[in-house]
């Protein structure tokens, strides 16, 4: 996996804009560099809407040649053929999808040491960091892990692939990245904004 997918890594459902799929083709076109699909949370589409959604998106982030991530749902990653899925820790696990699509990517959330050495032990190719900041676009995410815990996991695992989630926004990416983030990822602060591409170049 290049690390350079991580930059700048656009995650968003229906749930985070009122026009979904014109927000990811302006971030497509302004240089977002992996896009997650992650359709949860209240008013979220489900079945044949779900899909279609799901489908639309990757052909979006197809036309641009940048990878397409499915959010925990390992049927729909191995029915559409993803790039790659990501899974939480009460997700299921990864050798399971490995198992099942030996040549994709797979992201998992981590919140501390042993759960970071956990993804790495069992084979995963990039592992998501956080909240960093208080975030509103989970609402059931944990507390902030802050920077220290980012720089922690960059010191015992130098060339490991790591991305850094929750509260980033133009003004606190470069503290991420200095943390030893490869990249940073994000919904709101691309779903808000007013300008995408000075927006998506302060977060690079």
């Amino acid at each position: 996996m290049n690390r350079n997918m991580l930059n700048v890594y656009f995650i968003m459902g229906t749930q985070n804009s009122q026009e979904p799929l014109e927000t990811l083709k302006k971030a497509l076109q302004t240089g977002i560099s992996c896009f997650q699909f992650r359709e949860k949370g209240e008013g979220c589409l489900t079945g044949a809407a779900y899909e279609a959604f799901a489908f639309a998106c990757q052909k979006l982030c197809k036309a641009y040649n940048v990878p397409f991530i499915v959010n925990d749902d390992i049927e729909l990653a191995l029915k559409m053929d993803a790039d790659g899925i990501h899974v939480g820790q009460d997700d299921v696990i990864i050798t399971e999808f490995r198992s099942l699509a030996k040549d994709k990517i797979v992201g998992v959330s981590v919140h501390n040491e042993q759960e970071l050495a956990q993804a790495v032990r069992n084979g995963a190719d990039y592992v998501g960091i956080g909240p960093i900041y208080p975030t509103k676009s989970k609402h059931d995410a944990k507390p902030p892990a802050g920077l220290d815990f980012l720089q922690t996991a960059r010191k015992q695992y130098p060339h490991f692939p790591i991305v850094g989630i929750g509260g980033i926004d133009e003004h606190n990416a470069h503290k991420v990245r200095a943390s030893g983030a490869d990249g940073v990822a994000v919904i709101s602060v691309i779903c808000e904004s007013a300008d995408l591409k000075k927006t998506i170049q302060k977060l690079s």
